[in-house]
């Protein structure tokens, strides 16, 4: 008994919960069956989970709800975006609660100033963010190096956790300048390449990222310099993860980096390798999904570590054609690569251009990529409400036009305002339902903070659970929580995320397995300069909890985000 009454009290005010959630059914994210259950945070930790009794500063009620782990998304672009939206919306919307960044090798950091615009102009061009969005965003900038840069998104504070590559194309600018984009690097230029990547692990990235991709091509039509790079360059470079032993390669394949080359890297260096990404519905370099998956079989079996990213959805491109990403691989529009907005309209309205166009896309061009175009919807064109969500087929043929023509007709009667919406892969769940069946790949390549205006696939967590689980009932909710929060935590070595236990930080996600699902994609305009983006909003996500505290609630940010936020600084893959 406690004699003294003031004591008592403060023994009790020690002892209270800051949160309590009750009745729910605990998804713990290592796949063992959901059971009946309380949990308890104190100091942003699970300190009990069971019954748990006492008071608490704040309970919520999770009665016929799932109370799982916040999930983890490790392909993500928010390396602008967080600089003014600390947010990082729409991610939580959808139950993320740790996020890396710097995917492809795509990143701001390390970024002379002299170098920013050529920066913000590749950045445009290959992931689809507008040049006056980061221009006004951004700001001053407030870093330069790497280390700068992880220093200054502490300083900042963030919503949820977050984790970043040390990316190769900032990287090779920062050492080369413009000639990153046209050569490979000399001796001097790789020593110096090769300690940035030391100091960035040093300063805590997670790893390093670099592209092959021909997709990915930057400023003025160049290509990105990572694509420049040679493989020593690569190696010498993803060495540096082997000389520290800790870090995990990140990498968009291409015609000389694919599944050969990572298993050197793999052999060299002992760290793990992720690679962008295994579509359904695409042909990767010389095999098939499923002859690459059995490679990455018999990789594991010796020991290697080599994870296919794969996604649960289709992946849709919504484009104009004043900036034809989509099309920019294809030979026939390389000179539109590097043209200006009028160049391009010129070039649209020739005749030779419209043949060679018209006939690439008559069965002349690979049979994936074609039928993703015989898909291709109208998604709107300014002053023709009419055309909206129409195949372009469809109106090409009650036109009397070629689809190629119809495109480029209504594109240039528009000022290239009207918008085309066209699935680049996984658009046949049957052919999708594989990959992420094999227990080789781990989910990504949500592109989230990328292609803003384009796509809007942040919303990957919720579709997961919707549509996979619910509708299809292909995955048990375990298994699909699972899939978004331990596994990728595992592969990209975030060891202290994507589980529930007491003594865990408190990242949780509760919903409603009858109703959670994504909604039908929106255009908005609340970007930076007014730039546009396409947004998705999230049923049945009832609560977000990062580090014990409440961030979204119905729909509804809980947090100031111009105020403090709970998010870490994940350096080196955890808190």
């Amino acid at each position: 008994m406690c004699g003294n009454s003031t004591t008592c009290r403060s023994s009790r005010r020690r002892k209270m919960l800051d949160l309590k959630i009750t009745n729910g059914t605990i998804v713990d994210g290592t796949g063992a069956k959901g059971w009946k259950g309380d949990i308890g945070v104190k100091d942003g930790r699970i300190v009990a989970m069971g019954k748990v009794d006492g008071d608490a500063e704040r309970t919520i009620d999770a009665k016929g709800h799932v109370v799982a782990p916040g999930f983890v998304d490790i392909h993500t672009h928010y390396d602008a975006q967080v600089v003014w939206d600390r947010m990082l919306s729409i991610s939580p919307w959808h139950g993320v609660t740790t996020a890396v960044m710097g995917n492809c090798g795509f990143a701001v950091a390390p970024t002379r100033r002299e170098h920013r615009d050529l920066i913000m102009r590749t950045l445009e061009n290959v992931e689809g963010m507008s040049v006056a969005a980061l221009t006004s965003g951004l700001g001053d900038w407030g870093f330069e190096s790497f280390p700068e840069y992880l220093d200054a998104l502490e300083k900042l504070g963030t919503a949820i956790n977050i984790s970043v590559f040390c990316g190769h194309t900032p990287l090779r600018l920062y050492v080369m300048g413009e000639e990153a984009t046209e050569r490979e690097a000399n001796a001097d230029e790789l020593a110096e390449m090769k300690r940035l990547v030391e100091e960035a692990m040093d300063a805590g990235a997670i790893g390093f990222a670099t592209s092959k991709a021909v997709t990915h091509t930057g400023y003025a039509g160049r290509p990105v310099p990572s694509r420049l790079a040679s493989m020593q360059e690569i190696e010498t470079l993803a060495g540096v993860l082997g000389e520290k032993d800790k870090g995990i390669l990140q990498a968009t394949i291409g015609r000389e980096l694919f599944i050969p080359e990572f298993e050197r890297i793999a052999r060299q260096t002992g760290r793990p390798v992720t690679w962008t990404a295994m579509l359904a519905g695409t042909q990767l370099a010389d095999g098939t999904a499923e002859e690459h998956l059995e490679r990455t079989r018999e990789l594991k079996n010796q020991g290697l570590d080599i994870v296919p990213q794969v996604t649960p959805r289709a992946l849709m491109f919504e484009i104009q054609m004043k900036a034809p990403f989509i099309f920019e691989p294809v030979s026939v529009f390389k000179p539109v690569r590097g043209a200006s907005f009028e160049e391009k309209k010129r070039l649209y309205a020739d005749a030779d251009f419209r043949d060679a166009f018209r006939h690439k896309l008559s069965g002349n061009i690979r049979p994936g990529f074609q039928r993703s175009f015989d898909m291709t919807i109208i998604a709107d064109v300014p002053g023709h409400p009419e055309l909206a969500e129409m195949t372009l087929a469809d109106a090409a043929a009650q036109a009397g036009k070629h689809p190629t023509d119809f495109m480029l007709d209504i594109s240039l009667s528009t000022d290239l305002e009207a918008r085309f919406r066209m699935p680049v892969a996984n658009h046949f769940e049957d052919e999708v339902e594989p990959l992420l069946k094999d227990g080789n790949t781990v989910i990504g390549l949500s592109d989230a903070g990328a292609h803003a205006s384009q796509l809007c696939d942040a919303c990957l967590p919720t579709h997961m659970l919707g549509r996979w689980v619910r509708e299809k009932k292909v995955f048990s909710i375990e298994e699909a929580v699972r899939m978004l929060t331990s596994r990728p935590a595992e592969v990209f070595g975030i060891t202290d995320r994507g589980t529930l236990a007491e003594g865990r930080p408190a990242d949780i996600v509760i919903f409603d397995p009858e109703t959670v699902g994504c909604g039908p994609v929106q255009r908005v305009w609340d970007f930076p300069a007014g730039a546009d983006r396409l947004i998705s909003e999230a049923d049945g996500i009832d609560a977000v909890i990062v580090n014990g505290t409440v961030i979204r609630q119905d729909n509804a940010d809980a947090v100031d985000p111009n105020g403090p936020l709970p998010g870490n600084l994940l350096r080196g893959g955890h808190a």
